[in-house]
């Protein structure tokens, strides 16, 4: 039987080698400490995912091949990401297996209405630029007959093990579920689509089996669009936390500090996403594979739960 090749052992590659372990497929996990999610059926690896040889090493035998790799920060997504995409993309190509990317809304840059499948990138920072040019590479090679490729497109990430590190909102709450304020970016009043870390999962698994997906990316199926405030009121009552108090950065705040931040400096470039809605349609995924997004009222239950009691060891 051949196995499945994970890059990566964050909270989606976890979910997603478990989730086909579970499903009775053979899975190896690749990081470069060689820790992962541990089951039977998974196979973990420690390698550097950017050394193109061993990592077609490990790719050999895969049916599919899955970049859920994390690059770090952003400040070292330009150093990082070239190389790494470009070995995990050679690997796939090598192996003959079906490459799977873990992709972002970045891409897409400010857009007027939902964002849908056939909605075309318009990055407006270097980093969708980046992600909209990795794709490009990859699809470049599908048509050339060389590989088969296929992208998941999620939004910010929700559920009990999303960290504290993986976007704006679990910072948020890991002040605002304790009783404290937070320090918020953009308008939290505004529309956002969230997708769930277990959803993103499933579409992945899905792609990587039914060659319809092949040669385009898809976006994940989220829930309907619910504001930051929203989220964080539903999240708090459900622990007793009461209502979130929030403070709004203002923008030329944010640009003032990213001058010398570099973080800071890189957040302002995607801040647009929270100034207004951003939102998913992807009710083209749930026609052609059958993936609904997880219900909103039970993940806001496991998340609130596991959010609360990360901010309360923290705050030990």
């Amino acid at each position: 039987m051949q196995t499945h090749l994970v890059i990566g052992a964050g909270p989606v590659g976890t979910a997603l080698a478990l989730r086909l372990a579970e499903a009775g497929e053979p899975v190896r996990v690749a990081t470069r400490s060689g820790r992962g999610p541990e089951h039977d059926r998974i196979e973990r690896i420690a390698l550097d995912a950017s050394d193109p040889d061993r990592l077609a090493e490990a790719a050999r035998g895969s049916a599919v091949v899955y970049n859920c790799a994390n690059p770090g920060a952003y400040p070292q997504w330009e150093r990082v990401w070239p190389p790494l995409a470009a070995s995990i993309l050679h690997a796939a190509e090598a192996s003959g297996a079906v490459l799977v990317t873990l992709g972002n809304l970045y891409g897409y840059g400010p857009v007027d209405g939902p964002m849908r499948r056939d909605t075309p990138l318009h990055p407006s920072d270097h980093k969708g630029a980046l992600r909209a040019r990795m794709w490009h590479d990859a699809l470049a090679a599908h048509r050339a007959g060389r590989v088969r490729v296929t992208e998941a497109r999620a939004s910010d990430y929700l559920g009990p093990t999303a960290p504290q590190s993986n976007g704006l909102l679990p910072r948020y709450a890991a002040a605002t579920l304790v009783g404290k304020s937070a320090l918020v970016f953009g308008d939290p009043d505004q529309p956002h689509s969230w997708t769930a870390v277990d959803d993103i999962a499933a579409t992945l698994a899905a792609l990587g089996r039914d060659e319809r997906a092949w040669g385009s990316a898809w976006l994940v199926p989220s829930n309907p669009p619910a504001s930051v405030r929203e989220v964080l009121r539903e999240l708090g009552r459900r622990v007793d936390a009461g209502k979130p108090r929030l403070r709004r950065m203002p923008r030329r705040a944010l640009s003032a500090a990213g001058t010398v931040v570099p973080l800071l400096r890189e957040v302002a470039g995607v801040v647009y996403q929270f100034e207004r809605p951003f939102v998913v349609d992807a009710s083209e995924t749930t026609e052609t594979f059958g993936i609904e997004p997880t219900d909103w009222a039970a993940l806001l239950d496991a998340t609130a739960r596991a959010w609360h009691d990360r901010a309360q060891r923290s705050g030990e």
